[in-house]
C-alpha cells in the first residue's frame, strides 16, 4: 500500500501515511497550455494498493475529475486495487430531480467513481433521501462518522457544555454528540409564517442560562444556520457559544460573518484543511484502511 493526495488534503494524506507507517508519495498534476490537465505518478503502483486521499473542496469538479484521472491511470498502470479516501464527499445535496430538467448530480458522481474506484471510505456523508451509500454506490463503502471524536474533544475541553443542533437535519450529530459526552442536547426547528418572519425554537427545552453552549453540524456552508442558534443561545444567556463543523467550507466569507456575529470559537475536523482544523480525523480513517471497525 501507499498514499496519495490530488491536492486538496495533502496534509491529511501525510499523517495517515505515517500512522500506518507506508510511503507517501504526491502525484504531479498541472496542465497544458491549452488547459487540459496533466496527471502522473511518482511512484510505481503495480500490484499495489493505491490510497487516493482526495476531499471535494475546495473546487469539487476539478476534485472529482483528478479522482477519476488518477484512478484510471493507477488501473492502467497495473494497480491491484484503488481506494478512495474522501472525507469530505460532494455532489450528495442534489438526490433527486426537484424542477423538470435538473441533473441528478449524486448519481452521476456516483457511477463514475463506481467505474474506476474499488472502495470508498468517507466520513459524516450528508445523506438525506439516500439511506445509505448503498443506494447509489456499486462498490464497498464504508461510511465513518467524526462524532466520537469530537464528543472527546468537548469532553476535554468544555466545562459544563450543553449541545445544540442548528436544524432538524442535524439532530443526529447533536444526539450522538451528546452522548458521548453526557450532557444535554436538543436542536431547533424552524416555523415560517411568511417570506420575511421566521421563529426558531427547541423542540426539548433546555437551559443555555450560564452554559457553554456548542452549535454542531455536519456542514458549515455559509454560517447562516449556525448564526441563527447563535442569536437564540445569546438571547437565553450562555456563558460562551462555540461552533463545530465535520466539514467547514466556509462560503461567501462564512467565516468572517460567524466571528462578527459573536462566537467565541469556530472548531472544525481535518476532512477539509482549514484554519479551524482542531480535530484530527486520521485514527479513524487508518483503523478502516486496516480492516478495523470504529
Amino acid at each position: 500500500m501507499f498514499i496519495t493526495s490530488c491536492g486538496n488534503s495533502k496534509q491529511l494524506a501525510q499523517r495517515l501515511a505515517r500512522k500506518l507507517n507506508v510511503k507517501y508519495s504526491p502525484l504531479t498534476i498541472s496542465a497544458f497550455p491549452d488547459g487540459d490537465t496533466y496527471l502522473k505518478f511518482n511512484t510505481a503502483v503495480r500490484g499495489k494498493d493505491v490510497v487516493l486521499v482526495q476531499s471535494f473542496q475546495p473546487d469539487p469538479e476539478k476534485s472529482l475529475l483528478s479522482v477519476i484521472w488518477a484512478a484510471e491511470t493507477a488501473k492502467d498502470l497495473g494497480a491491484k486495487k484503488v481506494i478512495l479516501v474522501a472525507p469530505y464527499l460532494a455532489y450528495l445535496r442534489q438526490d433527486k430531480r426537484f424542477h423538470p430538467g435538473e441533473a441528478v448530480s449524486s448519481r452521476i458522481m456516483a457511477k463514475h467513481l463506481n467505474s474506476c474506484i474499488d472502495k470508498i471510505i468517507t466520513i459524516d456523508p450528508h445523506l438525506h433521501r439516500y439511506k445509505s451509500l448503498k443506494d447509489i454506490f456499486t462498490v464497498p463503502t464504508v461510511k465513518l462518522t467524526a462524532n466520537q471524536l469530537i464528543g472527546q474533544y468537548v469532553k476535554r475541553r468544555v466545562k459544563d457544555p450543553v449541545i445544540i443542533g442548528p436544524d432538524w437535519e442535524s439532530y443526529q450529530w447533536a444526539e450522538a454528540i451528546a452522548r458521548e459526552i453526557g450532557c444535554e442536547h436538543t436542536v431547533l426547528k424552524k416555523t415560517r409564517f411568511s417570506s420575511r418572519r421566521v421563529a426558531s425554537r427547541m423542540v426539548k427545552d433546555i437551559t443555555l442560562k450560564g452554559k457553554n453552549v456548542i452549535i454542531v453540524d455536519d456542514i458549515i456552508s455559509t454560517g447562516k444556520t449556525m448564526i441563527e442558534a447563535l442569536k437564540k443561545a445569546k438571547k437565553a444567556g450562555a456563558k460562551s457559544i462555540t461552533a463545530i463543523g465535520v466539514h467547514g467550507l466556509f462560503v461567501e466569507k462564512g467565516l468572517e460573518k460567524m466571528k462578527k456575529a459573536g462566537f467565541d470559537r469556530v472548531i472544525t475536523t481535518n476532512c477539509i484543511e482549514h484554519p479551524t482544523n482542531q480535530i484530527d480525523v486520521a485514527p479513524s480513517i487508518a483503523e478502516a484502511l486496516v480492516g478495523k471497525k470504529r
